[in-house]
């Protein structure tokens, strides 16, 4: 049997053992518009403690504890989905719907989810595409997603495609659900313009070298979640600004009312609220 098979069969036994789980294709290979991030399946962990050592899983972690009480999940580019585990783990209720472009990527998810793999949706498609599962005729009747999860995905998106993405996922959300957003970020000043440009420059060309990755800025996506009727709650910041995890919420009334708008206030106008002055200590409390 060879290892490819073996996989399969075990993302074939999860679908059996829970009705939101589908088999990933063992042969499956990336839509060819998407950019293609299966061949850094094996290295991806330590091409990230190798250019950022721990700080991009403490971005990721800031705002684990939010999800406590949180039961369906929506992920978006989990990689090779160690906060996915990390949020089974934490949530002992909680269901998840991954969504990745990368069928390595979500088989490694899958593997690293490990016993609680039953209560992970894996589906191998370009978010751009992805409608929610309350259209589809294999819906599983549960009711709408109260956390939405992007780490360091949007930034493969652009600002117009973002926002598209943000108000097909506001259809599926409930009143009061929270969009957790890591990215990263080019902060104001001589450390934005000498530091923080180039070197997210550098990653972009990066992963266009590796992955075919065609977009080559940051999108704006906090424009892009406030036209789409998430109203920013909360935010962390690392690295002088470089890396930013961010807090959304989805508004109570519906997409486009002003009200809530004038509640978000601008964007430009909002502030971090919650800082955290030793990111060593409290991310490894909660992480």
């Amino acid at each position: 049997m060879t290892p490819q098979t073996q996989l399969f069969q075990e993302d074939a036994a999860v679908a059996e053992s829970s009705p939101v789980a589908r088999p990933i294709d063992p042969e499956a290979r990336p839509e060819p518009s998407a950019a293609n991030f299966d061949r850094l399946v094996s290295v991806y962990r330590w091409m990230e403690w190798a250019s950022f050592g721990p700080w991009l899983w403490w971005c990721r972690c800031a705002f684990l504890s939010e999800s406590g009480e949180r039961r369906r999940a929506l992920i978006f580019g989990d990689g090779d989905g160690r906060f996915t585990a990390r949020l089974l783990q934490v949530n002992q209720a909680i269901r998840v719907d991954a969504i990745d472009s990368s069928p390595a990527m979500l088989r490694s998810l899958l593997r690293s989810a490990g016993s609680a793999h039953a209560r992970v949706n894996a589906r191998a498609m370009d978010a751009r595409m992805w409608r929610p599962w309350s259209t589809e005729p294999h819906s599983s009747g549960a009711r709408g997603y109260d956390l939405v999860v992007s780490h360091f995905f949007l930034d493969c998106l652009t600002t117009e495609q973002v926002g598209s993405l943000a108000a097909t996922v506001r259809s599926a959300v409930e009143p009061g659900a929270v969009w957790v957003v890591s990215e990263f970020a080019v902060p104001q000043g001589r450390f934005g313009r000498w530091i923080a440009r180039p070197l997210v420059g550098m990653l972009y060309s990066a992963f266009r070298w590796l992955t075919g990755l065609k977009v080559r800025d940051l999108p704006d996506h906090r424009s892009a979640l406030n036209g789409a009727g998430f109203s920013l709650l909360k935010t962390h910041s690392w690295l002088r600004g470089l890396l930013v995890s961010e807090l959304w919420r989805a508004a109570d009334n519906a997409v486009g009312d002003s009200e809530d708008h004038e509640k978000a206030g601008s964007l430009s106008d909002l502030q971090p609220v919650s800082h955290c002055s030793n990111p060593a200590d409290s991310m490894l409390q909660t992480c």
